[in-house]
């Protein structure tokens, strides 16, 4: 007997409807329908719902072999937790006070080396009250950049400790009580207004960020150049710090209705998830450590800055690169 028989014979036995036994496995009704018509065949999360929903074990379902039922004891059960109302509605109301945090912290990380770009360049037009040498300007910067990166960290590990309870919605396989989609969907129909607000302010300081950098350019100041520089890095903070007050509120609520980015995927799909993530990470810690080592070693912080236009630009390349990699190893 396949798969999709014994489906709906234990569908059938427990007098659930496709609609129902959908809800249950918290997907489309069409995506049992699949299942029972062996059109698609479930992920490996899906057969463990589907074991435990029907306390059945794996080998049942998964050989074809086996016609007799096979019931699983408590002790072959993989244990999954679930997600109650309270717990829902806390997890997203930790959600709501971490966007703004990680926003803050993100935005001090981007303009972190905009008092470096300012000193260094006030000292080499000499427009500060008092001559200041290059290596004192370089190196009030620094610490001044250190002291921000600090404050972001410190929010960011906080963050993290804070965020411990919940982790396992993030990294596990998880069920919600009844309920809690209902809540779920009502708040993120609640909140899909800001959603929208946050991405088009947000997409519009990213747009015409670079305008000053552009006027900045047009002149041959060299001081403006670069005061025009750190308002570009000012106005792209303040886009990125909306985009992520809107993107981890949403993402939150996707999480619990596992929908989006954060359906059920299966083990490929998860793996290429995990390159990605990966190959940005390297990318981005290859990039300020390029930036570093050139910065320290010519000690030309006014030139050294194009290192992050380009890396920016570059960063697209590498992840079209990456889709390609990893679409035809999937085909």
């Amino acid at each position: 007997m396949i798969l999709a028989d014994k489906i709906i014979n234990l569908r059938k036995k427990n007098g659930w409807s496709q609609e129902e036994l959908a809800e249950k496995m918290q997907v489309s009704r069409q995506a049992v329908s699949k299942w029972e018509g062996a059109q698609a065949v479930p992920d490996i999360e899906k057969i463990l719902m589907l074991g435990r929903l029907f306390e059945v074990t794996t080998d049942y379902l998964l050989k074809d072999e086996i016609e007799d039922e096979e019931f699983a004891d408590d002790t072959d059960r993989i244990p999954v937790k679930r997600v109650s109302l309270a717990l829902a509605n806390e997890f997203l109301d930790w959600r709501k006070q971490a966007a703004k945090r990680i926003a803050v912290a993100t935005f001090l990380c981007i303009i972190a080396l905009i008092p470096m770009f300012l000193l260094d360049a006030a000292s080499e037009a000499q427009i500060l009250g008092y001559n200041i040498s290059e290596d004192l300007a370089a190196g009030v910067g620094l610490a001044i950049m250190l002291v921000f990166v600090a404050a972001a960290v410190a929010i960011f590990v906080s963050c993290g400790f804070k965020n411990t309870p919940f982790e396992f919605i993030d990294k596990e396989p998880f069920e919600t009580e009844y309920g809690v989609d209902g809540m779920v969907n009502e708040k993120r129909k609640a909140y899909r207004p800001a959603y929208v607000k946050y991405n088009i302010i947000a997409t519009c300081l990213c747009v015409l960020s670079p305008i000053p950098l552009v006027a900045g350019m047009a002149t041959e100041n060299d001081f403006f150049m670069v005061v025009a520089l750190t308002v570009t890095m000012f106005v792209a903070g303040l886009g990125t710090l909306f985009y992520i007050i809107a993107g981890v509120r949403w993402a939150s609520m996707q999480k619990l209705l596992r929908e989006g980015d954060y359906a059920l995927k299966d083990a490929q799909e998860q793996r290429v998830i995990r390159i990605k993530k990966n190959v940005s990470a390297i990318y981005w810690l290859s990039a300020t450590a390029i930036y570093l080592g050139w910065s320290f070693l010519t000690d030309s912080y006014g030139r050294t800055w194009v290192v992050w236009p380009i890396a920016g630009v570059l960063f697209g390349v590498a992840m079209c690169v990456c889709n390609l990699i990893t679409d035809r190893k999937k085909s």
